[in-house]
């Protein structure tokens, strides 16, 4: 064999494994594994193509381009935001956000970064919607405006093919003057209360008391035997000195006696 056929076949060989090198990194390119909870969006020249997943998908390398969305649920902190209630108190308020992409279509062809358009728009939403409320309605109303915010967001954020499916607000802070004012309103309720359920008992037992003077000044022996029912009940207490009043109707007698 002569040096010739030896180049030829060293050429060949070396042709060979670049062929094979080059189809291998045509293949790597041209392969995508995702999960079950991803989907990709492919662009074709820069045009939307599909959905593709879970699985398997091949692309076509140079001409197609993929795009992985996650579809679980996120979990988002909305931090602190300064919010003036409706009769002008200054709270921080912070929340949680738990939405998810429905559509990864919308998502990633309607806004340029979903995460952080929905983490802004919820920002925004917490301070417009509390700022149409009293903190009264912030501290003890949470429930319904966690459905009032969940809602307004919702429908903003539909539109990039995104569900938020629950907003829960963490935390209301005051200024430690404004917790004083309303440690010394809840006191001052608590006394009006007290007075206010004194005074119904002070009329009620005034009610009472008069329905049982019409019920003795219509019996003439009810005052009799109320008058003895007293005397035994001050006789239990030995440490009382008891005086008896003569009746009326004795000293009457007595006296007409005398007079003849």
């Amino acid at each position: 064999m002569g040096i010739e056929e030896i180049d030829m076949l060293f050429e060949l060989g070396f042709g060979a494994a670049f062929l094979v090198f080059l189809l291998a990194l045509l293949f790597a390119l041209s392969v995508r594994i995702l999960r079950e909870y991803e989907r990709g969006v492919v662009f074709q020249l820069g045009r939307f193509w599909s959905v593709k997943g879970p699985g398997l998908i091949l692309l076509i390398p140079v001409l197609q381009q993929m795009v992985r969305v996650d579809l679980r649920t996120v979990v988002l902190d909305v931090p602190k935001q300064d919010v003036i209630s409706r009769d002008n108190v200054s709270v921080k308020v912070n929340a949680v956000l738990y939405f998810r992409v429905i559509d990864p279509e919308r998502a990633i062809i309607q806004v340029a970064n979903y995460l952080e358009a929905t983490s802004q728009l919820a920002q925004t939403t917490l301070r417009s919607v509390l700022g149409k409320h009293e903190l009264d309605d912030m501290l003890a109303e949470r429930e319904r405006l966690n459905i009032d915010i969940q809602q307004v967001l919702d429908a903003q954020t539909g539109a990039w093919g995104i569900k938020v499916a629950n907003v829960e607000i963490k935390h209301v802070d005051l200024d430690e003057s404004m917790v004083r004012a309303i440690a010394r309103q809840a006191e001052a309720e608590r006394e009006r209360r007290a007075k206010v359920i004194h005074a119904e008992g002070e009329l009620q037992a005034s009610e009472k008391l008069m329905q049982a003077a019409e019920v003795l000044a219509r019996e003439k022996g009810a005052m009799q035997l109320r008058y003895l029912q007293t005397l035994s009940t001050i006789a239990g207490d030995k440490s009382s000195t008891i005086v008896f009043p003569l009746p009326m109707e004795l000293l009457s007698r007595w006296i007409e006696r005398e007079g003849r």
